[in-house]
Order: structure tokens, then C-alpha cells, then sequence
């Protein structure tokens, strides 16, 4: 029988969403072995004055497996 866990953290990229998954699942990665898979729970973007995306910011599910 398997047992997985789900961890959440937060992530971000100036470049795209998916710069910003990406770094936040190396990172994450770094210190959590047996990674199986992330969804992205919320998008939030950070703007300049004119409206113009400065940052991209992700909230993720990241499931791994225990024992």
C-alpha cells in the first residue's frame, strides 16, 4: 500500500506561469524525494502602474509518496 502526502507552497517567475512551477517544483525538490505530481491551486499576477504583468505568482499542490 502506498501513502501520499500533499504539501503546499508558493512560487514565483517574472517570465511566465510556467517558470514559476517550474522553480518552485526544483526547489522543492531540493529537500522532498518521491515527488508524483502538483496542481496549480490559484494564479495571481503582480502589476506595474500601466497594468503591465511584472510577476507571475503560483500556489501548488505538490503530492509525494511516504514511507
Amino acid at each position: 500500500m502506498s501513502v501520499a502526502k500533499i504539501i503546499e507552497i508558493n512560487a514565483s517567475s517574472p517570465t511566465s506561469v510556467e517558470d514559476a512551477v517550474r522553480s518552485g517544483l526544483k526547489k522543492v525538490s531540493e529537500t522532498v524525494k518521491g515527488i508524483q505530481g502538483a496542481w496549480i491551486n490559484e494564479t495571481k499576477v503582480i502589476t506595474d502602474g500601466q497594468g503591465n504583468i511584472t510577476e507571475w505568482r503560483v500556489n501548488l499542490r505538490v503530492t509525494f509518496l511516504v514511507g
